[in-house]
């Protein structure tokens, strides 16, 4: 499977009279929008290639059922009064846009030199980003929606995985439900993760739907880490960093790992 095959294979299922498709062959990403109202979702067909090297038709069942919803369920219109436990936190890269295809302002914080932190109104099977006209109109302030999202991200359950590796053990957060890389906002329960650390403690976020807790006990850890955090983020549907955090009294820092015994 390669991007020209995937790209076909999208645009037949993705078959609509009212839809139309962009590729862009800088970024190997393809988006579907609204002819009309140009709302849109656009995804990475790397991450899709890689994923259905695993799971074959499956992979692609995945991403058209999410297309679908996003699209279909961009036409309804949306308040937040009355939605407060569907607000939520999503991490997301830098690189992610800070306003709509429609230039409207996106509500969003600085999180780490590698992340933000933007806010979402979840939609069952699709979420929408939350704007600064949304709030407007729903006369939310700022803080209050931030308040929200927090407490709702920290009422989420935390499942664990767990692997060792020469001797490095590493947990993964995988529930799939769009926010297993927001947990990391989670601070309360990286505080009292940290405290069952043998080593040095490291995290990673390489795409929405995982969250990685690492206790690095020697340099081959980090050789590990550096590999799984990179396999994922080239997997995953909506990517977010293939660096990795070092977590050490509350604070995240971005480490870059450069082969066997050194990182930066």
């Amino acid at each position: 499977m390669d991007t020209k095959k995937m790209r076909s294979q999208l645009e037949q299922r993705l078959t609509r009279p009212e839809w139309e498709f962009t590729f862009d062959r800088e970024k190997d990403t393809l988006r579907i929008e609204n002819r009309e109202t140009k709302k849109g979702v656009t995804v990475a067909l790397s991450g899709i290639i890689a994923k259905w090297h695993e799971e074959k038709d499956k992979a692609i069942d995945e991403v058209v059922y999410y297309i679908e919803e996003s699209l279909t369920k961009m036409h309804d219109e949306h308040v937040l009064t009355g939605k407060e436990k569907n607000i939520y936190p999503v991490i997301r890269s830098t690189s992610f846009p800070t306003e709509t295809k429609e230039g409207k302002a996106l509500l969003f914080d600085n999180h780490t030199a590698e992340t933000r932190v933007y806010y979402a109104l979840d939609l069952g099977t699709t979420y929408r980003l939350i704007d600064k006209e949304l709030l407007q109109k729903e006369e939310w302030n700022v803080e209050r929606v931030k308040e929200v999202a927090r407490f709702n991200i920290r009422s989420l359950e935390i499942k664990v995985k767990e692997d060792i590796v020469a001797d490095n053990t590493f947990y993964f957060i995988n529930t799939n439900d769009g926010y297993d890389a927001s947990r990391i906002l989670n601070e309360t329960y990286l505080h009292k993760f940290s405290e069952k650390i043998n080593g040095t403690m490291a995290v990673a976020v390489p795409h929405q739907d995982v969250l990685i807790i690492a206790d690095i006990q020697n340099d081959t850890g980090y050789d590990v880490l550096a590999h799984m955090t990179m396999s994922f983020f080239a997997s995953g549907r909506v990517p977010i960093t293939a660096l990795s955090f070092l977590y050490e009294n509350g604070e995240l820092e971005p480490i870059f790992i450069l082969g066997k015994n050194k990182r930066k």
